[in-house]
């Protein structure tokens, strides 16, 4: 199935493996380089993006292939995927190079630019996620229904997941009572001293592979039972990251 996947999704996989070569060029030159932005080394944003950007195209890439035919739309999606969310990383490295940061940032016209061209090809790369999932719906796809189910689950809470993360950009921070770059958890840096967005956002971006890995568990485990503890388990996620998401904002309420 893997030589498959690699065959059939070059595209993904090749754009999936330069983000996880960038992954540990950064983790280098972070070793070297110890300027900072908003209180952090600058390059640990960039590796951050680079390991999730290569996790995500690589699990589109597992999605497409489960899904007969369609090779338009299975095209349309993948190679705009990799153009989308490479050309992203590539603005948040250029970013940590010049020693600002890339999102909400206006200070000047230039990084306005890049902010808004960074806003524009998540909009159009979370199109991309439910074109999938209205394909996952009308398309006959051989799986269990457990992991077909999981799939579609984990496709709907990455959408949700979206929403927020169109919030964050509205109101132009992830920090909820504070200002961004406080005190944070390792690596991650979400604030441990005020509600952080991310928390949820990243929790609900996760469904995408943390569903349908949890119903491929389970159908091994409690085949008969293996739909329903499914739904019972997207249910549940979702209830967790929206509880999140409620949490870091009553921080600014209650913090």
């Amino acid at each position: 199935m893997f030589q498959r996947i690699i065959s059939e999704q070059k595209v993904l996989i090749a754009t999936g493996a330069l983000s996880l070569a960038a992954l540990v060029v950064l983790a280098v030159i972070s070793m070297f380089d110890t300027a900072e932005i908003l209180g952090i080394n600058r390059w640990i944003k960039p590796m951050k993006f680079a390991m999730s950007i290569w996790v995500y195209l690589w699990t589109v890439a597992v999605y497409l292939y489960f899904v007969p035919g369609r090779e338009g739309a299975k095209k349309v999606i993948g190679y705009g995927a990799s153009l989308l969310l490479g050309g992203e990383l590539v603005l948040i490295i250029m970013q940590a190079a010049r020693g600002t940061t890339s999102h909400f940032n206006n200070d000047t016209v230039f990084d306005g630019m890049v902010f808004s061209a960074m806003g524009l090809m998540i909009v159009l790369n979370t199109a991309l996620i439910a074109y999938l999932l209205v394909v996952y719906f009308r398309v006959g796809i051989e799986l269990p229904r457990s992991i077909l189910w999981g799939m579609r689950f984990g496709m709907a809470l990455f959408l949700l997941a979206s929403l927020e993360g169109g919030y964050i950009s509205v109101v132009m921070q992830h920090t909820v009572g504070a200002a961004d770059g406080g005190p944070g958890l390792p690596f991650v840096n979400w604030s441990t001293t005020a509600g952080d967005l991310r928390a949820a956002h990243f929790i609900g971006m996760h469904a995408l592979q943390a569903v349908p890995v949890f119903a491929w568990v389970i159908e091994k485990v409690r085949p008969l039972a293996a739909t329903s503890l499914t739904a019972a388990f997207g249910i549940s996620y979702f209830l967790i990251f929206t509880a999140l998401f409620i949490q870091a904002l009553a921080e600014d309420r209650f913090g």
